[in-house]
This record gives C-alpha cells, sequence and structure tokens, in this order.
C-alpha cells in the first residue's frame, strides 16, 4: 500500500469513527399492540420532533408489563392505563410523566366483503356469536375483559367454548380471519380498522362496551428523560391526536 492511499484509508477510519461516535442512540420504546397502527405511522413524525431514533417494540399490554418487572431496559412506554398505573405503584415508571392519549372500544372485525351480522342489540350479538363458525381473540389482549364479561352476561359460555380459539397475539387472531379459519375476531377498534383484509362490523352494544385508555409512561431508570419527556408531549399534542382518530381511536375521558 502507498503512503497516499494508506493515509486515506487511516482518515477514512477517523472519518467513520467519529461519524459513529456522533449518531444518536435510539429511545427505546415499548408500546401495547393497541396502538401499533397509529405508532408505526407516526414514528418518522415522532423522531424529527424528539430528534432521535426511536427503536419501537410492540406487545400486549401484560406482556410488556412482565418485561418492565423484568427490569427490561426502556426509555418510554405507551400502555393502557390501568397497566401504566400498576407499574408506577410498583416503581417502575415516573408519576409526573403519565398522560392519557387516547381510548379505543371493543369491537367485531370479519373479513373484508363478508355479510356485517346484527350486533347492535344484545340478541343480535347472542345470535351472531351462537351462529359463528369460530370466534377468536388475544388470550391477553386489553379487550379480554369485556369479552369475557359479556360471554358471561349473554350465558353463553358453554356454547362458545368449543368454537372459541385464543391466541398469544391480535395478529395471530386476524391471521386465522384472514385464512377463513374463523369467522369473527373480538379485539380493540383500533386493531381492526387499520386491516386491509379485516372490516369493522360494529362496536360491541353499550352494555357490553369496554373502553381501554391509553397512556404514557417514562422509566424510572431512563438515561434519556428529555427525549421521552419530548415524545410524550409529541404523542399528546394535535398531529396525533388526528393520527389516533383515524385508526379508530376517541379522545379520553
Amino acid at each position: 500500500m502507498t503512503r497516499r492511499s494508506a493515509f486515506a484509508a487511516s482518515l477514512g477510519l477517523v472519518v467513520f469513527t467519529l461519524g459513529a461516535a456522533q449518531a444518536p442512540s435510539p429511545i427505546r420504546v415499548l408500546a401495547s399492540n393497541g396502538i401499533r397502527a397509529v405508532l408505526q405511522d407516526l414514528i418518522p413524525e415522532c423522531e424529527r420532533a424528539v430528534g432521535r431514533p426511536l427503536a419501537v417494540e410492540f406487545g400486549t399490554s401484560a406482556s410488556i408489563k412482565r418485561k418492565i418487572e423484568a427490569n427490561e431496559p426502556f426509555d418510554f412506554t405507551i400502555l393502557a392505563s390501568d397497566v401504566i398505573d400498576d407499574l408506577i405503584r410498583e416503581g417502575k415508571l415516573a408519576r409526573t410523566n403519565r398522560a392519557e392519549i387516547a381510548r379505543s372500544g371493543v369491537g367485531v372485525g370479519i373479513r373484508r366483503g363478508a355479510s356485517k351480522p346484527d350486533i347492535r342489540t344484545l340478541e343480535g350479538m347472542k345470535q351472531t356469536l351462537l351462529n359463528a363458525t369460530n370466534i377468536t381473540y388475544a388470550e391477553e389482549g386489553a379487550s379480554r375483559p369485556a369479552i369475557d364479561k359479556m360471554i358471561r352476561d349473554l350465558d353463553i359460555a358453554d356454547a362458545v367454548k368449543t368454537k372459541t380459539s385464543l391466541t398469544k397475539s391480535t395478529d395471530q387472531s386476524m391471521d386465522l380471519l384472514r385464512r377463513g379459519a374463523s369467522d369473527i375476531v373480538i379485539t380493540l377498534i383500533s386493531e381492526i380498522v387499520p386491516v386491509k383484509d379485516a372490516e369493522l362490523a360494529g362496536p360491541l352494544p353499550p352494555s357490553f362496551q369496554g373502553y381501554v385508555t391509553f397512556s404514557t409512561g417514562i422509566s424510572v431508570v431512563s438515561k434519556d428523560t428529555n427525549a421521552a419527556q419530548a415524545l410524550v408531549r409529541f404523542v399528546t399534542g394535535p398531529l396525533a391526536a388526528t393520527a389516533f382518530k383515524s385508526k379508530g381511536f376517541e379522545p379520553h375521558k
């Protein structure tokens, strides 16, 4: 190697090293599947607002709660509000950075193009579930309490037990719907509206409806609290509010 080429190679190594050293580290985000569709759309805007890249991991609120309780490192989270409150009480999240964002009701999803069942009344909802070939929903989904209560109140638990497919995630439930293995999926409306192969048949009847509100949280051991606080301001701002509404969310109450 000539002296000139050796110098050029050394200079390139120095430039690369400096560039790597100056590249901002990502903000680690743990987020509920319930807000995945809207957050994925907002990531570029979030990164511009914060000035840092985001490394986002999605899961059920219950599974992410277990990760946080096991001290998995993260900076910022969006989960069901009751889970956020539990983690604040456990000393895992900073109390001062809790902010409610939006809420989603529970709805019934069907394959796009399929005939919409009548679920506007209690009797209509009951017959829809009894007539279904297969019903699917996530075992640990945030909508599970409302679903269990509805089935219990309709007194059809035994009748639908053998044709209910519990899954690890709404993605798996949607896959069953897509493949025709299930004809009904019950989950948060915000998890039905963005799916191109699915269609919202409607919300649960009012007496069975259960809303899930999502809130922000910041790790008490985060080393990037300023960036995490900037994320709180962005996801509770007007641009994010419009995006949440487009995915089936309502303003929190």
